[in-house]
């Protein structure tokens, strides 16, 4: 017998137990595919976008380059520091009619709140999703030891009802049985090592907003908000 033919020959709550688990592999490769393709995108405009401001020494230049990298975590990081340093000065200028700015109205507090604000939006979007994986690699294992469970005891069942103590009579539905541990692995290993791979780089990624809002905020401090 081939493992198409104990699959399709199993009973109902193994069959029951293998939806389920296809279940899990499709959406835990569905996020995969899509959480891939999303931090690889991530980080290649994260970098695009950190070249373009060191490069440049115009705020106003590199907020109109961040507008076509939607993409990039980073970007969108100073685009709410920025935002927030533009309104404060304004608000200043428009009250005291100066071109200089101090810490009268907050400063340097409110740009640092409205970067982390934007850091936590962004890393919530690069993990959402993510956890699921984590759900599949933990369960998976244990909904194929329960269809593996629930087909021994009922091939031992049908074997005392059988009246035989032939191992021969016991062996199919012992083979359909294993199927759903086999196939919970399955499902769960890669679940695990994606998982894993993708919270490593969404750290990374929390690492590079994390480090810009420092030395944006140093820059901001330097010369705008002293």
């Amino acid at each position: 017998m081939s493992v198409a033919d104990l699959m399709i020959g199993t009973g109902p709550v193994v069959q029951a137990v293998l939806l389920t688990l296809a279940g899990f592999s499709i959406g835990s490769w569905g996020i995969i595919l899509y959480k891939l393709v999303q931090i690889s995108r991530a980080r290649r405009e994260s970098e695009r976008f950190i070249s373009i401001f060191w490069e440049s020494k115009n705020l106003a230049a590199i907020h109109t380059a961040s507008v076509g990298l939607k993409s990039s975590p980073v970007a969108q990081v100073f685009r709410a520091g920025y935002q927030e340093l533009l309104q404060l000065t304004r608000a200043k200028r428009s009250a005291v009619g100066a071109e200089t700015f101090s810490t009268d109205l907050g400063g340097i507090e409110n740009v640092t709140r409205a970067m982390k604000r934007q850091t936590n939006v962004e890393l919530a979007k690069l993990e959402k999703g993510v956890p699921f994986l984590a759900t599949t690699a933990s369960t998976t294992p244990f909904i194929g030891l329960f269809g593996t469970v629930w087909g021994v005891m009922t091939a031992f069942m049908g074997l005392s009802a059988a009246h035989t103590s032939n191992i021969q009579a016991v062996a199919p539905g012992i083979a359909e049985a294993l199927i759903t541990t086999a196939f919970g692995i399955v499902v769960a290993v890669p679940a695990q090592v994606f998982y894993n791979h993708l919270a490593t780089r969404a750290r990374e990624l929390a690492t590079e907003m994390e480090n810009f809002t420092s030395e944006f905020l140093n820059i901001a401090e330097r010369h705008f908000l002293s």
